[in-house]
Formats: C-alpha cells, structure tokens, sequence
C-alpha cells in the first residue's frame, strides 16, 4: 500500500508543473515513435523481400555466363558467352535433381500498336517458364514447344505493356511490332509488380528464346538458365549436378576457372533477409539515440526539482521519511515520466507506420508493426527513466535534514 501513496504523491508533484512534465518526457515520445516507425520500415523491407522471392519459388536456381581469363585479363562477369541452349536441354535430361529449365535471352526494343508505342524489355524464355518462375497467365495461353521449335512470331505481355499498349481493349489475338517485326499476342501474364523497388517485373514481353536469338538479336548463345529443383530441400544437390556436368560439358580443367555461375535462389533470399535485419538495427539504433537525448532530459529536470524541493525533502526526513523513501519518490517519478512517455510514443509510433503509406513521399515503402518492436521501445523507455532519474534521487535522498531545513 506504501508504494500506491508514493506514485501519488509522486504524480502530484509532476502535476503542479504540466507544461515542464510535458516538455519532458516530449523527447521520450519522440525516441519512442522513432524506434517503432524506423522498425517497422525495416521489417517491411523485410516481408516485401521475402514476399517477392517467394513468389519467385523457392527451388529456383539460375545459370549464369562467368568471366574468362584470356591471356592474363579477366572478361569479368557475364562478360563471356558461354551458355548454349544445349547447355539447357542437358541440365533438364541428364540432372536427376532437376525438374525443368528455361533458356534465358533479353533486350530491349521499342513496341507498335496502331498509334501507340512503348520502350520496353524483351525476354526471350522457354516453354516452362511459367512453370519456372510461377507465374500464371491470365489471358489466352503460353506459347509451346512448337513455337519453340519454329522460332514462332507469338509473344505474351506483361501487365504493364499490356496496359500501356492497349488500355482496355482486348490484347490476345492482336498484331503488334517488335523491331518493325510482326508479332501476334497470345497471351497476358499477370502481375507482379516491382521487383525490390529496381524495376518493373510486369514491364516485359516474353518471346520463344529462339525467335529472339535468330530474329531480333542474331546470335546463337543465350544469356542465362532459369532451373526448377525438383524440390527445395534438393536445390544444393540440383546445384551440384548442374556444376559438374557444365564443366564437362566446357571442357574445364580440374582446378581451372569456372566459366559459368550457379545461384540458389534460397541463398539469394537469406543474404537480402539478413541485409534487411541489419539495416533494421541501424535504423533502430539511430532512432534509440533521441531516447537517450529524452533521458537526459529528465535527468535535467529531477536535478532541477530537487533543487526547487529541498524544504520538502529536509521536512520529510525530520519527520521519520527514511531515505530509501525519498529515493523511491524521485525514481518513481522518473519512471511515470519515462513510462508516460514510452505509452504516447507507441500510439504515436504506430500511428505513424499506419499513415506513411499515405504520404507521397513514402509511397511504395512498406511498414509491418511487431509485438517485439513496441515492448521493445517501451521497456527501453522504462530503462531509461530508471537509469537517468537514479542520480537525482539519490542525491535527493542523501541530503543532510538540518541543511535541507535551513536552505533557502
């Protein structure tokens, strides 16, 4: 009951001033609703991060074109063609680990239709790439093997071109012009969106592989392999196959360079997790500085009260206060400032992380509030009234009573 009379006591003397209790525990609020919106951009980036490589598939790999050394200088990456379309079709027969590959060759053109034009990329796959990549088509058809085959004049729109091209209008079935060559549209892919905020996965259309290699860009190498494992828990073993027979198959060296590269989409996706966790730390950590400046803030002005409070204090030790009392008073009023602030700070923090995406300069950034994030920044808040409200509590609690009696 004893320390019921002391938080009143305690919220009593921080009435008496509320513009200064306000003051103070203003920088606690704005420590707080910095840590928990900071956070939440962090774990937004996160979740949008793992949302898109999920979409993506998570037994996907990709073949890359490495670098070569050519009498002592290094091509660089991708700096070499290396990669065939049989280097595709003997992944997929002869890796028992893998499920289906895709061959992979892009570029860039400009795209007629009547009166309307767009610049956009395009990507050259195989017949599985929906498969590959899973994405689904929401319009007409995929093209098959035999377009393939017959390096057919047929394309598949994204989502974007689809709509800057046609609008409203029904796309499938239509003529448009790739390179000032005709290109019949049997298909609509649905959309993705972007893809880590560097650009637009929608803004593409998907052509035979070989029509881009023979009719578009002349050449006879592809530009990468999009490979499904057979499942995730074979990714590494798929990986491994797909290393040892492209070796053989370029004729490499044992101990030489590599002319080619492997990626495992799982391994892709926990280093960007584990960069986004590290950013969420940073900013976390940046935004936890104003919670200090707050607490030396209400350090300030317990140093200040005690001053004003001396004749109190000198008082209720000549009257049987011990001094364990006098310290709880002052801390407990620290801790209400601190812990009053930390309350304020979590609705204004998550209130925050609701409203940026409503504001334009944060469009496009994702906020995703956590349990752990609010306790968090409010047991720090606590810590922080404790650790800066104990040296003028102790220093109230230390005064002598016949000098505190006699101060004026």
């Amino acid at each position: 009951m004893k320390i019921f009379k002391i938080l009143q006591v305690s919220i009593r003397a921080l009435t008496r001033n509320k513009m200064r209790s306000f003051l103070t525990i203003l920088g606690i609020i704005i420590g707080v609703a910095a840590v928990i919106a900071m956070v939440s951009v962090g774990e937004g980036a996160k979740k949008g991060i793992q949302e898109r490589f999920a979409s993506m598939g998570t037994n996907l790999l990709f073949v890359y074109p490495g670098s070569r050394n050519v009498r002592g200088v290094h091509t660089g990456f991708g700096g070499f063609n290396t990669l065939k379309p049989e280097d595709a079709k003997a992944i997929e027969e002869y890796c028992d680990a893998v499920q289906a590959t895709s061959p992979s060759i892009s570029t860039r053109a400009q795209v007629v239709y009547a009166n309307k034009n767009w610049n956009t990329q395009i990507q050259g796959t195989g017949e599985k790439f929906p498969e590959i990549r899973n994405w689904k088509v929401v319009e007409g058809t995929y093209f098959d093997e035999t377009h393939v085959a017959a390096a057919a004049k047929v394309c598949v729109l994204g989502s974007q071109v689809k709509q800057n091209l046609f609008e409203d209008e029904e796309a499938v079935g239509k003529t448009i012009r790739i390179k000032k060559i005709p290109f019949k549209v049997i298909g609509v892919l649905e959309s993705k969106g972007e893809q880590g905020g560097f650009f637009n996965r929608d803004d593409m259309i998907a052509v035979p592989y070989t029509t881009v290699m023979k009719r578009l860009m002349g050449v006879d190498y592809i530009g990468s392999i999009d490979v499904s494992a057979v499942s995730a828990d074979r990714t590494a073993e798929a990986q491994k196959q797909i290393e040892e027979l492209l070796r053989e198959r370029h004729r490499i060296a044992p101990g030489a360079e590599d002319d080619f590269q492997v990626r495992n989409i799982a391994d892709v996706a926990q280093s960007a997790a584990e960069s986004t966790q590290i950013m969420t730390i940073l900013l976390g950590s940046i935004a936890s500085i104003s919670l200090i400046v707050g607490g030396i803030g209400i350090m300030n002005i317990m140093l200040v009260s005690v001053t004003e409070r001396i004749r109190e204090i000198g008082v209720r030790l000549a009257v049987g206060a011990r001094e364990r009392d006098i310290l709880l008073q002052f801390l407990i009023e620290a801790v209400v400032l601190s812990v009053g602030g930390g309350i304020i700070g979590i609705i204004v923090g998550v209130g925050a992380s609701k409203l940026m995406k409503y504001i334009s300069v944060f469009q496009g950034i994702t906020t995703v509030v956590t349990p752990g994030s609010i306790l968090l920044a409010f047991l720090f808040s606590a810590s922080v009234g404790i650790f800066f409200g104990y040296y003028p509590a102790r220093k109230a609690s230390r005064l002598d009573p016949i000098e505190a009696l006699r101060y004026e």
